[in-house]
């Protein structure tokens, strides 16, 4: 028989973590080993006990759960962090992940899905509650459409990219610049793949939307 999923839960609010834990405890293979009302509190057990799995609200006094999920991912990372919260704000499911939260399941989930998503997070999986998975997946395609290919140029590609928009060929800009004509080139071709267009046209285009034209 395998060992059971030992659980630390930390949430300021004792009803609402007896409830958790009775939930948990309840379930075959589960055995909540400890509750915090603080983070620091949370630290502090996770120390003591090294849990598989430490369920963590955002907002709690002192350390809140953002800062805490840091600690304890530094400290301890064998402890999957998981946060147990009312927010479904994106900026809060970004910074928990980024501090080392391998799971963020919203309050209000059945017994049921939230003792599954303990165990894919006590697996080494990542769990997002499905009502925020398909936001965070459209933030991530959205901030990454948002970057600007511009600024992904070297100084001497937007020179050289500026030159292009003013209406020089590559041997002009080679004679600007001192460079021979097929080292322009190769500039040209690495300007356009980080631009991702396919013409100098279209280059050019771009940098004078930006203002990099002579």
């Amino acid at each position: 028989m395998s060992e059971p999923i030992r659980i630390v839960i930390a949430d300021d609010h004792p009803l609402f973590r007896e409830g958790v834990a009775q939930s948990l405890s309840s379930e075959p293979g589960f055995t909540v080993v400890g509750q915090a009302g603080s983070g620091e509190e949370a630290c502090s057990l996770v120390s003591n006990l090294l849990p598989d799995v430490l369920l963590l609200d955002v907002t709690m006094p002192g350390d809140g759960g953002i800062v805490t999920a840091g600690k304890v991912a530094a400290a301890w990372p064998v402890v999957r962090i998981m946060m147990l919260t009312v927010s479904e704000d994106q900026d809060t499911l970004m910074a928990a992940l980024k501090a080392g939260a391998r799971g963020y399941v919203l309050k209000g989930v059945t017994a049921r899905d939230l003792t599954n998503a303990v165990r894919v997070v006590a697996g080494g999986d990542i769990y997002i509650s499905p009502a925020l998975a398909g936001g965070i997946l459209f933030e991530l395609t959205a901030s990454k459409q948002s970057d600007d290919p511009i600024t992904t140029l070297t100084d001497r590609e937007r020179e050289i990219l500026g030159l292009v928009a003013g209406g020089l060929t590559n041997r002009e800009i080679g004679d600007r610049l001192h460079l021979a004509e097929k080292t322009i080139k190769h500039y040209m071709t690495n300007v356009l793949q980080k631009l991702q267009v396919r013409s100098r046209v279209e280059a050019a285009l771009l940098a004078q939307k930006h203002g990099l034209h002579e």
